[in-house]
């Protein structure tokens, strides 16, 4: 795992050296996994923590009447849908050793225009679903390429195209919320349950199957992670780096994305939002995720036990009758501890971090 920038790479072409017998491959989550009770601990200390809190507010008289329903269970799976779906665009470039912070800048562009398609320009909800997923995958190649051609530092790209787009949004919807004019289909998705569990929480299963399939079942999913662990190396035994971290933006970009048509079907509604509301949450799940599971590396299950963790602690901590500022200083704490510990395990394992 890393969250450093490092210049541009190129892969070996017919004029490089090849590599000797004395160049070893990175780690990958495969080969740096700790075995043992206290590796055993180590991978499952989150769940097992997120268990305790579910318990605790379940217990608690100030929560214990709504906590542990059926009703607020779908009503919390539903509504951090998205920020699950964002949490899994964010490790991507993550996995890789990168940031990028436009994501949740993405996802409300995304919205913004799927909407804005459908209720200004009639167009049919599939070519406006099209076309919100569509800038995702614009947005995140252009970042790519700016990161990878032209070396540019991915925190500062990614901050700077998150303002672009901010201001973009404002312009497009004039700061007001889109409401007329949209399919009425897609709001009946996002409101829709099936076996009494929302929709939209199958889309974010399948994603994060298909996520988990290509980082940890084939081959360029183990050299992203390569990548991550050590560019240089990586670069050595014949891993295109900068193509395989241009992908892993393209692909952020359009699960960011599909993240906003998501939002838009579930809230049935546009806003002029410049999509950190979604983001810092989605961070936290990620680099919490890297605690667990495969300690020291960005993985999908870790991440949906992060994002499972985070909803479930807001949650609580609402219907016991917390203020208000009590979701965003649990956020940003959990990030500061989450990026301290994933760091730590990072450095313990030889990993590149922090």
């Amino acid at each position: 795992m890393s969250v450093t920038d490092t210049p541009p790479l190129h892969s070996p072409g017919a004029g490089d050296a090849a590599p000797d017998d004395r160049t070893a491959p990175p780690p990958t989550p495969t080969s740096a996994a700790h075995g043992g009770a206290g590796g055993l601990f180590e991978r499952h200390a989150l769940l097992l923590l997120l268990v305790a809190v579910a318990v605790f507010f379940s217990v608690l008289p100030a929560s214990a009447d709504v906590f542990p329903t059926q009703e607020n269970l779908s009503v919390l799976l539903g509504d951090r849908a998205t920020v699950a779906l964002l949490a899994l665009s964010v490790i991507l470039p993550l996995v890789c050793g990168y940031f990028d912070f436009s994501l949740g800048a993405i996802a409300a562009a995304s919205s913004v225009l799927t909407a804005g398609l459908m209720s200004f320009h009639d167009l049919p909800l599939g070519l406006a679903m099209t076309a919100g997923i569509g800038v995702g995958v614009l947005v995140g190649a252009v970042n790519g390429l700016l990161v990878t051609r032209f070396g540019l530092n991915s925190f500062v790209t990614t901050l700077g195209m998150a303002t672009l787009l901010g201001g973009l949004v404002q312009w497009y919807t004039g700061g007001q919320t889109i409401l007329v004019g949209l399919d009425p289909r897609l709001a009946e998705f996002g409101s829709t349950t099936l076996l009494g569990i929302p929709q939209v929480v199958y889309v974010v299963a399948v994603v994060a199957a298909l996520l988990w399939y290509l980082l940890t079942q084939t081959p360029f999913g183990r050299s992203l992670y390569a990548v991550g662990s050590n560019p240089r190396s990586a670069a050595l035994v014949g891993i295109r780096v900068q193509r395989s971290v241009w992908t892993t933006f393209v692909l952020a970009g359009g699960i960011a994305g599909l993240c906003g048509v998501l939002s838009l079907a579930r809230a049935g509604s546009a806003t002029a939002d410049p999509g950190t509301g979604l983001l810092f949450p989605a961070l936290a799940a990620a680099f919490l995720g890297a605690t667990a599971v495969r300690p020291g590396f960005f993985n999908v299950v870790g991440t949906m036990i992060g994002v499972l963790f985070v909803s479930v602690s807001v949650s609580g901590l609402t219907l016991a009758g917390a203020d208000t500022w009590a979701s965003p200083v649990f956020n940003g704490a959990a990030l500061l501890v989450a990026v301290g510990l994933s760091a730590y395990l990072g450095r313990s394992r030889g990993i590149r971090t922090v």
